[in-house]
């Protein structure tokens, strides 16, 4: 690798690193003196405890009353991979695409931790993947492209997730399988996905580089043939 590309790669690194290493940090799950603490709606769904849920939202208890950061019982039943909870807060009424502080919603957050089942409850249930989520302006899908989730980008892509969203750090879902991946089988069969379900190969970053530049300077050799067999330049 010559010395340009490599100062580049570097850049783009440092970058990542520094402003977007990962979702996860700025998604912020209950802790356990939370879940400790918790009363009520909150306490009943990261128990998983249905009955209480229905009586407690019977008896007129908020459902979406929210924890110190935003965080609604609906929220708090997907962090925890309480299903039959999170089922049940969504059949009474909770609003599966209320934003907590962090500006995650129920399909972020499943997505964010490769949770299959809990994205289906949270599509099935009206949870959109078109929804605008984070401090960075981005989705669902480009959360799971940085991460690899190749299941779940594909469940994304099915419910209509726009492919080629643009987030605050100017980047799209196939830049960021590129730059915040690591050219392994994970990251490579996303960026496959995402081109094959007609993702834009050419939308530059902020920077103007494309993503076929990004991968050649990252010596990502199946990534760059995959994006030249698709026409990127």
């Amino acid at each position: 690798m010559s010395f340009q590309p490599r100062f580049v790669a570097l850049i783009s690194c440092f970058i990542a690193c520094t402003f977007y290493s990962a979702p996860a940090p700025a998604q912020v799950a209950p802790s356990a003196t939370e879940l400790r603490n918790y009363s009520g709606l909150h306490a009943a769904a990261a128990l998983g405890d249905v009955r209480a849920i229905e009586k407690l939202i019977a008896a007129g208890e908020n459902k979406e009353a929210v924890d110190a950061r935003g965080r609604t019982p609906l929220h708090v039943a997907i962090y925890q991979r309480q299903y039959e909870a999170a089922l049940a807060l969504i059949r009474l009424g909770a609003d599966p695409n209320k934003l907590d502080a962090d500006r995650y919603d129920i399909v972020t957050i499943a997505s964010v931790a490769n949770d299959v089942p809990g994205l289906k409850i949270a599509l099935d249930g009206g949870g959109k993947a078109t929804n605008i989520t984070s401090r960075y302006d981005g989705t669902a899908l480009i959360a799971a492209a940085h991460l690899g989730h190749v299941d779940v980008v594909k469940m994304l892509i099915a419910a209509k997730a726009p492919l080629d969203h643009v987030n605050n750090l100017k980047w799209t879902a196939l830049i960021e399988s590129i730059v915040l991946g690591d050219g392994g089988r994970n990251h490579t069969e996303t960026l496959r996905t995402l081109i094959r379900a007609g993702a834009n190969v050419n939308i530059p970053n902020g920077s103007g580089e494309t993503p076929l530049t990004l991968a050649r300077s990252r010596d990502y050799s199946e990534m760059v043939a995959i994006l030249e067999g698709a026409g990127a330049k």
